[in-house]
């Protein structure tokens, strides 16, 4: 079940908090990321970026804070409620390690009444467009990321990074079409169609 906002962004608050105060490091990913970038409230769950030497220690930490931890089917994260919300410990995010470079790139963003490192948007919008795949391939919710972060982006980044995968790739092109990105990037997408930059 989807939680408020509201209590998402408390949630994110209260694992920021207990992290940073055992000295864990971790950024922020998913939507409450985008939501401090500026982008619209998440109302799913909330997603933590760690390595994967230390998510059994953010595990511990959390639980010993009030929290409730389940052991998941998957591989790549660990994931604890907080009451019904849910936060996932990704330490694998599609395939790739979190390392501590990446950590490293994380912005310090202002999350409600506290701030917190974040990751950042580029590297938002790659893990996004990296999901998409045959059987999860929903534009929907990604236009009105993409509309709210797009002068943030490094789109060539983007299309460098996914360029392989042919769901990025329509998205991308979905963009220039509706003029949310002036199309240059796609020059960088591997296989990519030819496709005319728009002019803006």
């Amino acid at each position: 079940m989807d939680a408020e906002p509201e209590e998402l962004l408390r949630t994110a608050m209260r694992v920021s908090n207990t992290l940073r105060a055992h000295g864990i490091r971790f950024a922020l990913a998913g939507g409450c990321a985008v939501y401090a970038h500026g982008g619209p409230a998440s109302d799913h769950d909330v997603d933590v970026f760690v390595t994967e030497e230390d998510a059994p220690v953010a595990r511990k930490v959390l639980v010993a804070a009030g929290m409730r931890a389940v052991d998941p089917p998957e591989n790549w994260l660990i994931k604890v409620y907080d009451g019904d919300r849910l936060v996932d410990l990704i330490f694998r995010p599609n395939g790739r390690p979190v390392t501590p470079e990446l950590l490293d790139r994380a912005e310090e963003l202002r999350l409600g009444a506290t701030t917190a490192p974040v990751v950042p948007v580029t590297e938002l919008m790659v893990d996004k467009l990296l999901v998409l795949e045959g059987h999860r391939c929903d534009f929907t919710p990604l236009l009105p990321i993409a509309r709210a972060v797009r002068e943030q982006v490094d789109w060539s980044a983007v299309a460098r990074r996914t360029g392989a995968s042919p769901y990025a790739r329509a998205f991308l092109v979905l963009l220039s079409e509706l003029g949310i990105t002036d199309g240059r990037e796609l020059a960088h997408a591997k296989g990519a169609p030819h496709v005319r930059p728009r002019s803006r």
